[in-house]
């Protein structure tokens, strides 16, 4: 499995753990509610719901966004080869290894730390596009695309 596949895989794990533990807090405060709703009443009773469904309301958005994420990662080929920095490629640019996917957290495989940029960042639009040999600044700072898988 190339570095690219297998980084593919890992993020696609890590989302559908994160998937797993809001599908688990959804439905849990789904489940306190009917509770709730079968054993109290009043002002407090009604306060307590709506709290709860504030928080069942900022968990199904966040579910949402990961979903989204997991998403963007199913269009992507992990074994397709690029030429141009496109969504997908494994960019090394400045000795860092930038994979272009969406916003997701940094990855340590075979010792070597993969960022996952989205195609929108301020980072991944000036990569778009672009091959091996091609420099930029970015907040002053000069970039070099080194390679594109």
């Amino acid at each position: 499995m190339s570095i690219k596949q297998q980084i593919l895989q890992r993020y696609k794990e890590m989302l559908q753990d994160r998937i797993d533990v809001f599908q688990d807090m959804i439905s849990g405060l789904t489940e306190d509610a009917q509770n709730d709703a079968k054993g109290s009443a009043g002002d407090k009773h009604e306060t307590a719901l709506s709290m709860m469904h504030l928080e069942q309301e900022k968990l199904n958005h966040k579910l949402k966004e990961i979903l989204d994420q997991k998403n963007i990662l199913e269009k992507i080929d992990a074994s397709q080869i690029h030429q141009i920095v496109a969504l997908g490629s494994l960019v090394q640019a400045n000795g860092m290894l930038l994979f272009i996917s969406t916003a997701l957290p940094k990855l340590t495989i075979d010792n070597k730390n993969v960022f996952a940029l989205s195609p929108q960042s301020p980072l991944g639009s000036k990569l778009m596009g672009n091959k091996a040999g091609f420099s930029f600044d970015l907040n002053g700072k000069p970039y070099t695309i080194e390679s594109v898988t």
